[in-house]
């Protein structure tokens, strides 16, 4: 590849596109003038200049070629795991050695002593920074940004100023406290134990979503976003990486979002399964905390009406976002539109590829509106709703079936901190609020509790996915858990994302069992992930799954139990 194509991988003037190929090259045939970078067999990522992209994307190349937008899903955990009491047991005090835990997110403070070893050498194995852009230091076939070894982050840990050698940071601090409540080094003195403290890193930090797809989404300015095609070469990363070291490892996600089908047929997520589907690999996703942010609506027509009538309350102030509404096959759903000042949008009919620009006599808002009429894997169908410079104030939508089948419908707005707080559904529903990846059935899905009441975190997100299968899998502890920060101090963090980095963990502690100590060299995704499901603890009053808990809480103690009488 040359530096003019790899330049089009992160430049602003190039958009990027998800194609799934399978295989056949044909259908790259269109992009040979164009950059192509590969994903695996399946999927391959074209990159073509901004200017070729006009408001047809979507009916020339289809919804899940566009990259969707990732937000991070955060705002005495060791023994509500049941991790001390296996600790006590001398043949089963597992810390995660020879693990590797890949955590694609933020970045790192690689400086932090909670991720060096007693000879202030690194347990970090790499770091591939996807911002900065390098000659020759890029990961192999991967193209972009920068690629630093375990070796160069021990010279520079010897220096005076490591910054100056290997200027790579975390500036947020999200992915510093997923690897710390992982697999940090214990600091008993300041009130901080990490699970798998033996296991080393795999660290990816993620570039910000470009700006086109921002405006596409109209992801609202300093709200931190990332593209799935850049999560998705951090996981190819990451195999590779664990591959070429002959490790087991677990891929952690503390991401999600809500512009999906929300039913585990997005590319992520689909790439993400056959990656965990592999034997020493597993992949821990975190729910989202979209459960009481009034941002799903479920609604089936009525038969007498003829059609269901949805709320939606904008904000003041609310710049502009994008709406998804998603079909039940074999209906298929048109709309009519009611604005804040009365202004009517006559019924727009359901036909395949149907985009239209909607203005307004009295109002600035103008709204883009694709529809898909059969556009996922089960064959149900889109309507993409974008908003500019919405009016605030209740806009009203008739949602009509035509195949007056009464098959039901979703639509989602973005997730917390892509939209105003107060703008949301009046009439909104808090399950089917998982958001992908999180929303395929094959991942270790993970939710969050408070360890101290054992209540659910009242922002989680709640199953099940569109499909009606089951997710979240387990709960974790994901309220006040101890985490590093930025100035290499402790503090509490919550979030579903604090529950997945804490099953993380608990899954490298089952890799070393199964695979370093060769007790079952099987262990895979769906392995770890029934194992934990069996070993749940449940409260008897309950009936599980459910759409909050999963399968209960997750309990490692139980998990070898259960091993210990099946080996």
């Amino acid at each position: 590849m040359t530096q003019e194509q790899r330049n089009r991988i992160t430049s602003n003037d190039y958009a990027d596109l998800i194609i799934e190929y399978n295989e056949n090259e044909a259908l790259l045939d269109e992009f040979r003038n164009d950059t192509i970078n590969y994903v695996n067999y399946r999927y391959a990522v074209v990159h073509i200049p901004v200017s070729r992209l006009t408001r047809y994307v979507i009916p020339e190349w289809g919804i899940s070629a566009i990259p969707r937008i990732y937000g991070l899903l955060s705002a005495e955990s060791l023994e509500a795991s049941g991790v001390t009491s296996l600790r006590n047991l001398p043949t089963f005090d597992l810390r995660g050695q020879g693990v590797l835990i890949g955590i694609i997110d933020t970045g790192i403070d690689y400086t932090n002593p909670i991720f060096k070893n007693e000879d202030n050498t690194t347990r970090i194995a790499a770091i591939w920074d996807q911002t900065i852009d390098s000659v020759d230091q890029y990961p192999p076939n991967l193209f972009y940004g920068t690629e630093y070894t375990r070796e160069q982050i021990n010279d520079a840990l010897q220096s005076e100023n490591p910054f100056d050698f290997i200027p790579s940071r975390d500036e947020i601090g999200h992915g510093t406290m997923m690897a710390g409540i992982a697999a940090g080094k214990d600091r008993p003195e300041q009130g901080f134990f990490g699970i798998a403290t033996d296991a080393e890193y795999i660290i990816v930090k993620l570039k910000e979503a470009k700006d086109y797809l921002r405006e596409f989404f109209q992801i609202p300015p300093g709200a931190n976003a990332y593209q799935g095609n850049d999560i998705m070469f951090g996981i190819k990363y990451i195999t590779e990486k664990a591959r070429e070291l002959g490790r087991p490892a677990v891929i952690c996600l503390g991401l999600g979002s809500s512009h999906t089908s929300h039913d585990g047929y997005n590319p992520l997520s689909i790439y993400l399964a056959d990656v965990g589907d592999m034997a020493g690999r597993v992949a821990v996703v975190a729910v989202g905390n979209e459960g009481n942010g009034r941002r799903h609506y479920f609604g089936v027509v009525d038969a007498d009406a003829g059609y269901d009538t949805v709320e939606l309350f904008v904000g003041e102030n609310e710049a502009g976002f994008s709406m998804m509404l998603w079909g039940t096959r074999p209906s298929i759903y048109s709309l009519d539109i009611l604005s804040p000042s009365g202004e009517f949008v006559p019924r727009i009919p359901a036909r395949i590829n149907e985009n239209q620009e909607i203005t307004f006599i009295f109002e600035t808002t103008r709204i883009y509106v694709d529809f898909q009429v059969i556009q996922t894997a089960p064959g149900d169908q889109l309507i993409l709703l974008r908003f500019v410079n919405p009016s605030p104030g209740i806009w009203r939508f008739r949602v009509y079936d035509v195949m007056r089948v009464s098959a039901g419908f979703h639509i989602w707005l973005p997730m917390e901190h892509f939209i105003s707080p107060n703008t949301y559904f009046v009439r909104s529903n808090p399950d089917t609020t998982v958001l992908d990846p999180a929303d395929s059935y094959v991942l270790v899905s993970v939710t969050a509790y408070n360890p101290e009441d054992d209540s659910i975190y009242i922002n989680a997100s709640r199953g099940f996915n569109r499909l009606g299968q089951v997710t979240p899998k387990i709960a974790a502890p994901g309220v006040n858990v101890i985490g590093p920060t930025l100035t290499q101090s402790f503090a509490p963090f919550t979030g579903t994302s604090v529950a997945a980095a804490h099953t993380a963990g608990i899954a490298a502690m089952m890799l070393e069992w199964g695979i370093i100590r060769g007790n079952y060299l099987e262990f895979d995704t769906a392995e770890v992930r029934n194992y934990m499901i069996r070993a749940a603890r449940r409260d008897q009053t309950l009936v599980y799954p459910n759409t909050q808990w999963g399968y209960g809480i997750l309990d490692i103690f139980n998990v070898f139990d259960i091993l210990r009488s099946d080996f």
